[in-house]
This record gives C-alpha cells, sequence and structure tokens, in this order.
C-alpha cells in the first residue's frame, strides 16, 4: 500500500527539520553534512514506497549541484563578485521565506483553534472532557522517520531474513492500532513495535500509523521538539456530549 507523502511536508520542511534537529545556523549551512542526511531520509521514503513528490528529487539535484559548487577550488581568473557569491544564499533565502510562512500559517491555525471554544448565546451547552495534560508538540513525518529508523536498528539481523509474505496488511494494523487506542489514551511509539514478529511486520505497522495519521484518525505528539513520540487519537473526532441550554 503506498502512502502519498503529499499529505505530510515538503522538501523545505525536510531541510528545516534536519537544520534545526542538528542546531545549525540557517545562515550557514554545512551543506556537506545536510545534503548527506537529506539522501540518507530519501533514500528511507523510497525504501518504504512513500510516493515522494518530485520537489523532493529536484531539491537533492539542487543540494548535490551547491555541493558541487563548494567543493570546487576558486579559479583566479574568476571575476571578484563572482568569488564573493555564497551558492547557498538562494537556498538560504527560500527557507527563511519558507520559515516565516509556515509560522504565520501556525498562528493563524492557533487563533483558529480558540475561536472553536468560543459559544455565542443560546447555543448548546456541551460536556468538554477536562484538559489537565500539559502542552505538546505535534511529531512531524520526519519525527517519525527519525524513530523508526531507530527502531529498524535496534532490530536484531536475524529477524530482518524472517519475512513472512502477506501475513500482515496496513489494514488490519490500522485496525489493532486504534483498538489498542480505544483502551489507553496513549501509546508509545516505540511500544507498537515490541512483538513485531519480523521486518515486514515493522514496515506495516509504520505505514499504518502514517494512513492513520493520514486520515486524521491519530495524531503524533511530543512533550517537547525530538522527544519520544506519543500516538492518541484525534481529540477532534472524539465527540463531546451536547446538553440543550435550559430556559
Amino acid at each position: 500500500m503506498k502512502i502519498k507523502l503529499e499529505v505530510f511536508e515538503g522538501p523545505l520542511d525536510l531541510l528545516l527539520y534536519l537544520i534545526k534537529k542538528e542546531e545549525i545556523d540557517i545562515y550557514d549551512i554545512p551543506i556537506a553534512k545536510i545534503t548527506e542526511q537529506y539522501l540518507e531520509y530519501l533514500e528511507f521514503m523510497k525504501l518504504l514506497d512513500l510516493g515522494i513528490a518530485g520537489e523532493f528529487i529536484l531539491m537533492a539535484a539542487t543540494l548535490m549541484h551547491i555541493k558541487s559548487k563548494m567543493l570546487l577550488p576558486p579559479d583566479p581568473n574568476e571575476v571578484t563578485q563572482e568569488e564573493e557569491m555564497d551558492p547557498r544564499l538562494e537556498l538560504v533565502q527560500k527557507l527563511l521565506e519558507y520559515k516565516k510562512f509556515k509560522e504565520a500559517a501556525g498562528q493563524l491555525f492557533e487563533m483558529e483553534v480558540k475561536q472553536k471554544d468560543v459559544f455565542t448565546r443560546g447555543a448548546a451547552s456541551v460536556d468538554m472532557p477536562e484538559d489537565n495534560s500539559k502542552p505538546c508538540f505535534e511529531a512531524s513525518l520526519f519525527d517519525l522517520i527519525t524513530a523508526f529508523n531507530k527502531i529498524l536498528k535496534d532490530i536484531p539481523k536475524e529477524v530482518f531474513y524472517e519475512v513472512i509474505k502477506d501475513e500482515f496488511t496496513v489494514e488490519g494494523k490500522m485496525h489493532d492500532i486504534f483498538h489498542m487506542l480505544v483502551n489507553k489514551p496513549a501509546l508509545f511509539f516505540s511500544d507498537l513495535f515490541k512483538n513485531a514478529k519480523n521486518k515486514f511486520e515493522v514496515v506495516t505497522i509504520f505505514l499504518a500509523i502514517l494512513e492513520l495519521i493520514r486520515l486524521k484518525e491519530i495524531v503524533a505528539v511530543q512533550d517537547r521538539p525530538f522527544s519520544e513520540i506519543k500516538i492518541e487519537r484525534n481529540p477532534e473526532n472524539i465527540k463531546p456530549i451536547a446538553h440543550p441550554v435550559t430556559p
């Protein structure tokens, strides 16, 4: 089952994720390091058959081009202005512009969420569950891939060769995960893989998680950026009990 990646993030999101994760100065990107990590994520997404959009391939080519230009020794016959031109400049400008756009979109989304809690006079009273939880951060696709890659590395190599085709399906694992969340309000991402029998089942579970997120049935959250991921039911799909207003 192929998961369409377009519903998650794009290549600029991945670059911003890597820059933040590695605590890199966006104005001084170590292009060789970032290119290597970007290509690693790209290969991993291809391995999982996530339906990579053309923009990811184009960005990979752009990074490789910038890297090659920075590795070339300066030509003493070049004009001074061309020598001083940083090949990363255009990419940095795109990242800054996109980062600003994402932050503005995030603020608008927060305003929309707050507006949902405003009820006009005469509206039905609603029993909302008391929220005593601390603030959390939604995990990105790349957080999930990072966590999943760690799980794969922790699995003994001999387990990788025990592949039983067609024993597991994405649809079946989606049902299993959703059923587990009926009994527990939240599950740690890593716990979902503890009883996996082989690599095929591990990959199927991961694809089921992505599909449930795409369908907005579950959310992946973190207590802080890059911390352990928890899987929860999407609160927007848990309907509160409404009561008519007494006159």
